[in-house]
């Protein structure tokens, strides 16, 4: 690596983001760790994570849906509430308009236990699927869409307020991501160019 100008990027600060200590409702798994989709909007995942800044803590939270690895809707805040998870959710729903069947796939976290997240997935017609216990597996494709992120963008950058990483991941995420980054799942073509070629 040393002889070819390499060098390895360093993992940063840790934040928990997960409070599964809480009286919400819990459903059950209805994924089972099977992120295989035949078609749009049949499956979606969702979680929240964190980037810091020298203004402190911003916390992401996304939709993406596991078909096509494409992020339907994503939120930011200084603050980790149920009303980020539900602007996100808002935003993918808004772009989508799913059918009714649509799963929608969560860690056991309080914003997407709570009876306002689930009231709003229900009157959607959306199937509401949570991870086991602590188990991060349950919620891998979402996982590895945070590690790319922040592999590509956050601990790249140095971010010195809020809005600036705010910004920057917006252009990561739609002018980046979702029309251009190539996946190898997808033969090598960007999220959006996987789902026009399907519809055509």
């Amino acid at each position: 690596m040393r002889e070819n100008g390499l060098e390895a990027r360093q993992k940063r600060r840790f934040k928990r983001t997960t409070d599964s200590l809480h009286a919400f409702p819990i459903t059950p798994n209805l994924l089972e760790q099977d992120f295989a989709a035949e078609r749009r909007d049949e499956k979606w995942g969702a979680d929240i994570s964190y980037v810091w800044t020298r203004e402190g803590w911003l916390y992401l939270a996304i939709a993406i849906d596991l078909f096509a690895r494409r992020v339907v809707g994503w939120a930011v805040s200084d603050r980790l509430h149920k009303q980020l998870a539900l602007e996100a959710l808002g935003k993918a729903l808004v772009l989508r308009c799913p059918r009714a069947g649509l799963i929608h796939h969560s860690d056991r976290g309080s914003q997407y236990c709570s009876l306002d997240y689930q009231a709003e997935l229900r009157r959607h017609g959306v199937l509401i699927s949570m991870s086991g216990k602590g188990n991060c597996y349950d919620n891998a494709m979402v996982e590895t869409f945070f590690k790319t992120l922040k592999s590509e963008l956050v601990w790249r950058t140095v971010f010195q307020t809020r809005a600036e990483a705010a910004y920057a991941i917006g252009q990561y995420i739609d002018g980046f991501y979702n029309p251009v980054r190539r996946h190898s799942a997808l033969d090598f073509i960007s999220p959006v160019q996987f789902e026009r070629r399907v519809v055509a």
